[in-house]
């Protein structure tokens, strides 16, 4: 049985991950914090003699707002971890998969593409694109079986209420909030359901190595979440923007998946509103 690492595994996306991987078959050691802190060389001294086929890189920081206020835990978690975790793989020879960021920022055309100019526009990308660069290096200095994914707006059951569509979840069907507020209504994205980047994340381990776009292929306003929300749960509530346009805000935005598609034969199945609705009630899965 092939042993895999997965470190972040008690996250959103490492607890998917590591139920994916286990009902396949695989043998699953998670890493995350209670475990041992990956800025550590050390860290991973116990892990060297395990023979590990494969890694499966989650750990890190992901807020962006508190990556203003300390940038230094960003860049010391997200890259330095990174190389940690690279170095491991270089002296056992496992693959590593590590999962990067949306790095393209304000698009030069849609759909975004892997050939489009990557950049840093906060301390959290900044780290990230810092990590994303370091795989790449090694995967070509030191022969490394490494994939880089980099997925667009991720979402499902379980995510921190820290992101938009749990919030808005939240808004439309807490009883005791009378109206849902958002920054503002325009912006488009695009949102993959957390299976489905699990099942990307999944081919990578013997699938062909890359970096892979990891989207739904179309984009979505806030107002039409808002309103695919309320028609799911079947209430009507009043809504509106706070008339707080954020800077340098990008008005729309979705990824091109032909990469992914053709090398891995990956593409999303759930639609938004099937995933919408496996948030709103989580009981039904």
């Amino acid at each position: 049985m092939r042993k895999i690492l997965v470190t972040g595994s008690d996250g959103f996306i490492g607890r998917a991950v590591v139920k994916r991987l286990k009902a396949e078959g695989f043998d699953v050691e998670g890493l995350d914090l209670t475990q041992g802190d990956i800025t550590q060389v050390t860290c991973f001294d116990r892990y060297l003699e395990k023979n590990y086929f494969h890694v499966i890189h989650l750990a890190g920081k992901t807020f962006v707002p508190d990556s203003w206020k300390d940038p230094a835990s960003f860049y010391r978690i997200n890259l330095t971890g990174t190389v940690n975790v690279l170095e491991f793989c270089r002296k056992t020879g496992a693959g590593l998969t590590y999962i990067s960021s949306y790095l393209y920022g304000s698009p030069e055309y849609l759909p975004v593409d892997e050939n489009h100019p990557v950049k840093s526009y906060n301390p959290y990308s900044h780290s990230k694109l810092l990590a994303d660069n370091t795989c790449q290096f090694y995967a070509l200095n030191f022969k490394l079986r490494i994939s880089v994914l980099r997925p667009f707006n991720a979402y499902g059951p379980g995510q921190s209420a820290q992101f938009l569509i749990p919030e808005i979840i939240e808004m439309v069907n807490n009883p005791s909030i009378p109206e849902v507020q958002v920054m503002d209504l325009r912006p488009k994205r695009d949102y993959v359901f957390i299976d489905d980047l699990v099942d990307a994340i999944f081919r990578t381990i013997e699938g062909e190595p890359g970096i892979y776009n990891v989207g739904s292929g179309q984009s979505v306003s806030v107002e039409d979440l808002i309103k695919t929300v309320m028609s799911l749960s079947g209430i009507t509530k009043p809504y509106k923007a706070k008339g707080a346009e954020r800077q340098n805000e990008i008005f729309d935005l979705y990824a091109g998946i032909d990469r992914i598609r053709l090398a891995l034969g990956w593409q999303p199945k759930t639609t938004l509103k099937e995933g919408l609705g496996k948030c709103i009630n989580p009981s039904k899965l």
